[in-house]
């Protein structure tokens, strides 16, 4: 190669989205979306705690991602999606599972785990606290296992956490999770839109975002005009019988009786 040869062009990587989620989140019926409508720009999940999750976004870990809220609305723009059921998770042998829910008086005398990672936004948290405060809710959640005490959470992280010997039931008076879909408000790039059009269930031609994968459109055909079933009728207007006009004068400037040969004038 000589000095005035330039170097050939480096390939660019193909763009690809990065989705963070929060336990207790189910992306799968999103992502397979996106899979169907956009098959040339890879998905890749990463999974964060509701602490995280936030910071992931902030930094460009992630492009977007399902967050509880609330979330900082000065940087972030988000989406809400659904507001979770609250339940309090006991032993199946537990007197609470006999009951279809209660409330947070119902639980004054028992001991309730408050984990560092809960995403509920207590004024207090109900019953008796606990002799300290587990790190995580799966670790709450083996206490709870141990008949220590109970623990409250959103269902999805009950479902997440479930066990054999362990139920849940709704707690009717607690404070409520909310999911989302959030990114930073200044990094709205193409790919986030497109994901906002797949989460609010837009279709593929719809006006609204982008739609990078589907072909564009054929042009409208022009309609063809209906066969004209008057037309014969129309030419034949204002005439007689094949050949000339009814009535009036003939073509030797005779005048036309309707029958046998003309009479000549006088």
């Amino acid at each position: 190669m000589t000095g005035s040869e330039a170097p050939p062009p480096t390939p660019q990587a193909a763009p690809t989205f990065r989705l963070a989620y929060v336990p207790g989140v189910t992306p799968a019926k999103w992502v397979r979306v996106w899979q169907e409508r956009f098959p040339d720009v890879p998905l890749s999940l990463h999974a964060a705690t509701a602490a995280e999750a936030s910071d992931l976004l902030r930094e460009g870990g992630a492009d977007a991602g399902f967050v509880r809220l609330p979330v900082d609305r000065t940087f972030f723009s988000a989406i809400p999606l659904y507001t979770e059921t609250t339940v309090v998770v006991v032993p199946k042998d537990h007197v609470i599972a006999a009951v279809e829910g209660v409330t947070t008086e119902d639980l004054a005398d028992e001991v309730v785990f408050h984990p560092l990672d809960d995403v509920l936004d207590w004024e207090r948290p109900p019953g008796e606290p606990a002799f300290e405060r587990p790190a995580t809710t799966a670790d709450a959640v083996e206490l709870v296992a141990a008949n220590v005490g109970l623990l409250v959470v959103p269902q999805s992280l009950a479902r997440l956490h479930h066990r054999k010997d362990l139920t849940y039931r709704t707690l009717v008076d607690a404070p409520r999770s909310s999911v989302a879909l959030s990114w930073p408000e200044e990094a709205t790039t193409d790919l986030v839109e497109d994901f906002i059009g797949v989460v609010r269930g837009r279709t593929v031609n719809s006006t609204r975002g982008r739609t990078t994968s589907q072909s564009t459109s054929a042009p409208e055909q022009p309609k063809r005009k209906r066969p004209d079933s008057s037309g014969s009728a129309r030419r034949q207007a204002g005439t007689g019988r094949r050949g000339g006009p009814t009535g009036g004068k003939s073509a030797k400037g005779t005048k036309s009786t309707g029958r046998g040969k003309p009479r000549r004038r006088s």
